[in-house]
Parts: C-alpha cells; structure tokens; sequence
C-alpha cells in the first residue's frame, strides 16, 4: 500500500499567488528538497537534491509497502493459485515500473515536483482536476479501509484479553466492535488529524516498514512451522475463469501504488536523472515484490481458499506472535490515518480555494476554522463508512481500481501529450511505439477501474 508522508515545512516554499499550490505542494514527501525555480530544471544544477541513490530506493519500498500486504494471500486465492498470481503480479510489473519512469520523464520535461503538478503541466486543467479528485478519494477510502483493519485487528486482540471465545453470542459493551473502533478514533486519530502541520512522519515510516516487515516473517514461519490447530482450505491450482485473475489486480494496484509520493522522491534525489530513477524503481519494485509473494505465497498455501481477506484474521486469536504483528499493525494504522488525510485535505482545501478565486494569504484569517470543520467531516464519515462496511476486501476492491488510474491512466495520459507536444514532422518509430504504449496503460487502467466499479455497483450494491 501506498504510504504517504508530508513536507510540512510551509517556509521553504516562499510565497504563493495561486489558490491551489499550497494544497499540491504540501503533498511532497519528507525528503529534502529545494524550492522549484526557472534555474533548477537540469539535473546537476546547483539547487539539486540531497537523497542518495540509496536513500531514495528505501523511500520508495517504504512508500510501496504497507497494510495492503494482509490481502495479498487472498488476492493469491482469487487468481486461482500460486502460479497465476505469480504470473500477474510479474505481468503487472513491467507496467508498475514503466509508469514511474514515465512520471520521472515528464516531471523533468515540465520542471513540476509533485504527481498532479505535472498532471496539471502536460495534460491540461481538466485533467488535473480530475486527478487531484482522484487523490482525495483514494486517500478518503483509504482511511476507511484504515479504520476497518483496526477493528480487525482489535476484535482478535479482545478476544484473548477478555478470555471469550470469539464466537460469543453475547459479549459485554466495551468489547462491541463499533465501540472499541469509536473509541480509539476519537482518542487518537482525531487529535492527530487535526493540526495543520505533521511531524511525526518519520515516526510513521518507521513503524510502517517494522510492521510489514515483522507480519512477512510471521506468515512465512507459520507456513514453514504450522500450528496443529490451522488446516488448509482447498489449495487452488488454476484459476476458475480468467476474469477471476482479472479480480486480483485491484489488491495488487493498491499494494503496489506508490506513484503519487514518487515524483517528489525523483526530484529530491542527488542526480534526478530518468535512467537512474528506472534503476532506483526497479531495484524498489523487486523489493516489495519479494516481500509481497512472501507473504501472499506462504499465506495462501497456510490457508488455501479459506484465508480471511485480512490474513491476520485466518490465525487463531491466542497466538502470541501473530498478537505482536496485530499491535504493530494497529501502530502503523494509527500514525499512517492522519498523514493520508492531510493529503486529501490539502487537495480538498486547494480545489476550494480555486473555486472560490481566492489566493491563499488573502484566506488565512479563516484557515483555522475551515480545517477543523473540514477535519471533522472528513473523520466523521470515514468513521461512519467503516463501521458499517466491515469486510475489508470490499473496500481494497474499490481503492485499488482507483490505485489503477495512478499506476496506469493518468503516466499513460502523460505519456501521450508529451509525445503528441514534441515538434517532429517526420515521427520515429519509435514515437509510435511510445504512443502506443500510452494507449495501452490507459486502456488497461480504464479496464481495472471499470471493471472494480461495476462490481462495487452490481454485485455488492444490487446483491
């Protein structure tokens, strides 16, 4: 999954005349960057950045890694087996890592540091606008989904502290799912959500890779040692239709989506260069690809096609270790919902302020108040939303078509209208070639988008 942290240090920036750049430019991750000037567009130049190769590919596995690795084992499942969700998460690959690339080529080409910046610069307003919608609704579901894997997480830790098995009938008050939920929310997430800077990013960062790390090496020794009382499902070994591999590739998008928080990355980086960017992102990819066929392996075949689409869930509630991974899951969670809504709020806050014509100094007396209201709305209807959808899976379903458009539809856009922008009467093959690549990320973005929002609408609406 896709973790995003947050330069909150307004100062570096200097002044700003248009409504919306605070809330673009406040989307950058916590790396050192410098400020964007008609000076610092070559790679190499005086103001360039200070992340190492090395730095920057840890960034990025850290941005890449996150909760989405509890669904891979259930992604395994729905593609029908080890080999076909090898064989898609391979294929999809090759896409994943093209699409930085293409983000990198065009931040450079348009001298922008942030992914809807150079959305705005290469494909126009109405583009842009639909892209920065885009983010505030997947950092929205997201925090949703966020807020689901809590209550997973603490249903199975009450269970063993209340010493109830967890198929009660009847339990006390405090240990209800929505309650417990609620509570925690409002007394972390909330007053962690509402300041306008966040300095805890790295905090965050910190437990986030702990955790996913801790959760991989638990699934792989619990496959190697299983515990007497866990027996396997039916173990697939070929997909029941190719639409059911069609299926996995939302969880796999939402695992993998580390496109928005990679254009600051690229520009905070020593040598911001294409070629070393491809082996930064590469060198990434096959990080987080080993971590999650780790984990969506050995979760699957522990389970088969009975694994719970958090895997957490399918282990038994008094097993110590797997308790360890719940806690660090829930830390993770925690520090992770403030940093995603502060994403969506600065994109909320900058579309408001372009509505309204309104430069952002003429608006800071008011700053205050509309924070907190849009705080509180924001954090009430996720809060909501959560208690009332408790199947995981439903949610990833849906942010991870949304994930597709960042991976595949808006780098395949960028990659078009650069192409098309170029002044050549004579077009290479080559520029075919690039064209046409263009179309099929679109396409096959259109696809998963269209094809999760379908069956968010016909299945899981309509029954």
């Amino acid at each position: 999954m896709a973790q995003v942290s947050i330069n909150s240090d307004y100062s570096e920036w200097g002044p700003s005349t248009d409504a919306g750049e605070r809330a673009r430019l406040l989307q950058s991750p916590c790396v050192d960057m410098v400020p964007k000037s008609e000076g610092d567009a070559f790679p190499g130049g005086p103001d360039r950045g200070t992340t190492s190769t090395l730095g920057a590919i840890f960034i990025v596995v850290n941005a890449c890694l996150g909760a989405g690795l509890l669904n891979f084992p259930a992604a395994f499942s729905t593609a029908g087996g080890v080999t076909a969700g090898v064989m898609l998460q391979m294929g999809m690959l090759v896409f994943i890592i093209s699409g930085l690339v293409i983000l990198a080529y065009c931040s450079q080409a348009s001298n922008e540091r942030t992914y809807q910046e150079v959305v705005w610069a290469v494909c126009g307003k109405l583009t842009g606008v639909l892209c920065e919608v885009a983010i505030a609704t997947y950092t929205f579901g997201t925090c949703i989904a966020f807020l689901i894997i809590i209550g997973d997480q603490q249903d199975k830790i009450i269970a063993v502290m209340a010493k109830e098995p967890e198929e009660a009938i009847s339990s006390p008050w405090y240990t209800d799912r929505k309650f417990t939920i609620s509570l925690t929310a409002f007394m972390f997430i909330l007053p962690l959500s509402i300041p306008r800077e966040i300095g805890f990013q790295k905090y965050a960062s910190f437990l986030s890779v702990v955790g996913t790390w801790y959760v991989t090496a638990i699934v792989i020794i619990k496959y190697i040692w299983p515990d007497k009382e866990m027996t396997p499902g039916d173990i697939l070994t070929r997909p029941a239709s190719w639409m059911a591999v069609f299926n996995a590739m939302p969880t796999i998008c939402f695992g993998f989506q580390c496109h928005v928080s990679s254009v600051p990355v690229f520009n905070s980086m020593q040598q911001p260069e294409v070629k070393t960017w491809g082996g930064v992102v590469t060198a990434a990819m096959v990080i987080a690809l080993a971590v999650y066929m780790g984990t969506g392996i050995c979760g699957f075949l522990t389970f088969g096609a009975a694994v719970d689409p958090d895997v957490l869930l399918s282990y038994p509630s008094e097993d110590v270790a797997v308790a360890v991974a719940r806690a660090f899951i829930i830390l993770s969670v925690l520090t992770s919902y403030p940093i995603l809504h502060f994403c969506g709020r600065a994109v909320v806050e900058g579309l408001w302020l372009r509505y309204q014509g309104m430069p952002v100094e003429e608006d800071v007396g008011r700053e205050r108040r509309r924070r907190v209201l849009q705080t509180l709305v924001w954090f009430l209807l996720t809060l909501l939303l959560a208690l009332f959808i408790p199947d995981i899976g439903k949610v990833i379903a849906v942010i991870g078509g949304l994930a597709a458009c960042f991976i595949f539809i808006f780098p395949g856009l960028c990659l078009i209208q650069a192409k098309l922008s170029e002044m050549e009467e004579v077009k290479p093959a080559s520029w075919w070639a690039l064209v046409s690549y263009g179309v099929l990320l679109v396409t096959l973005g259109a696809f998963i988008f269209g094809q999760t929002t379908a069956n968010a609408i016909f299945v899981d609406l309509l029954g």
